[in-house]
């Protein structure tokens, strides 16, 4: 049976049979294969998001992939059998910053697949069509479904300009962190440090193609390029800073409790940091995104760790908040 998992309203949900929703113009129906749980889709479930970025009634889910199985009008039929990943954000595509493909910037407000407007943790998602990127043939689904965050990466990869020989750094060993790690492999830089918590973390990034590792309790260098923070914490984009030399640059990716207490002012401006943010990805990054995995440059299997099926979402969510080492990235299948 078609089930979907609706979240009535902080800390209640259920999971109900689904009836898909045929595209309207310019719409695709996509067969779910499978959907991630993140942190935000728990602050989702607890009622910690802040106001203004969830709607409930809702079906979460902003980190899927799936199959075209249908389109509505105006739609190439060349899209139905695709495989296919999502951009969440629904931007209006008329104004100033969506013109300049900077579509998480939208002044139309607020409006993203899994928060504000049905997502994947359900059988289908009725979506536009002009959000999909397509996947090669011979993708794996699976792999795929965790595209979205790997997105996200890529905007702060891509915004940290690193150039090959530069010395390069990454604060944090989640799931964002890890995929840091790759994409800026990928630029050949002479040094590739990561910094976490957690010793059990080495050997992935080792694997990804960090060519140093420490924890943030040993002695730090202060003389990298370029940092990208994927914490979540102010103590964390601190330490980030802290491992630049005058004139690097940073990109914070996390996002810490409100009221967590920042960088200092004038260490920024006196050691000219240019400092950047990513809240989302805009088409650029997704592009870039899909076509590094489809170039076999991207291993998001190994981040995986649980899958579940669909009526086990509290479960999932539960995991995702346990804090337990052994927990990466946790996968619904509808």
């Amino acid at each position: 049976m078609s089930t979907a998992v609706i979240v009535e309203a902080p800390g209640e949900h259920r999971v109900v049979p689904h009836e898909p929703r045929e595209p309207g113009p310019g719409e695709a129906l996509v067969a779910v294969h499978a959907v991630g749980i993140c942190g935000s889709d728990r602050e989702l479930y607890q009622g910690n998001r802040p106001e203004g970025y969830v709607r409930y009634p809702l079906t979460p889910g902003h980190e899927w992939s799936g199959t075209v199985r249908a389109v509505g009008a105006g739609v190439p039929d060349s899209l139905v059998g695709r495989k296919v990943v999502g951009e969440g954000f629904r931007n209006c595509q008329v104004c100033d910053r969506c013109h300049a493909g900077e579509t998480t910037l939208c002044t139309a407000g607020y409006e993203e697949t899994g928060f504000t407007r049905p997502g994947a943790m359900a059988t289908t998602l009725t979506l536009p069509a002009r959000l999909l990127h397509a996947l090669p043939d011979a993708a794996d689904l699976t792999a795929a479904a965790l595209l979205e965050p790997a997105a996200c990466v890529a905007a702060a990869a891509l915004k940290a300009d690193a150039r090959p020989g530069e010395r390069v750094a990454v604060v944090g060993t989640g799931t964002l962190g890890m995929f840091a790690v790759q994409f800026l492999r990928a630029i050949s830089p002479a040094e590739l440090l990561v910094v976490g918590t957690r010793d059990d973390r080495e050997a992935l990034s080792r694997r990804f193609g960090a060519t140093d590792f420490r924890t943030k309790d040993q002695p730090l260098p202060d003389d990298f390029d370029v940092v990208v923070e994927t914490a979540g914490s102010a103590s964390a984009a601190r330490t980030a800073a802290s491992l630049l030399r005058r004139g690097g640059r940073l990109v914070l990716t996390g996002i810490p409790a409100p009221g967590a207490e920042g960088l200092d002012p004038t260490d920024l401006v006196v050691r000219q940091l240019a400092v950047h943010t990513v809240f989302g990805a805009p088409p650029d990054a997704w592009a870039h995104t899909v076509r590094v995995f489809g170039a076999g440059l991207l291993e998001p299997l190994p981040l995986v760790t649980h899958r579940l099926p669909l009526t086990q979402f509290s479960r999932a969510i539960e995991l995702v908040g346990s804090g337990d080492p052994k927990v990466g990235k946790v996968l619904l299948r509808p």
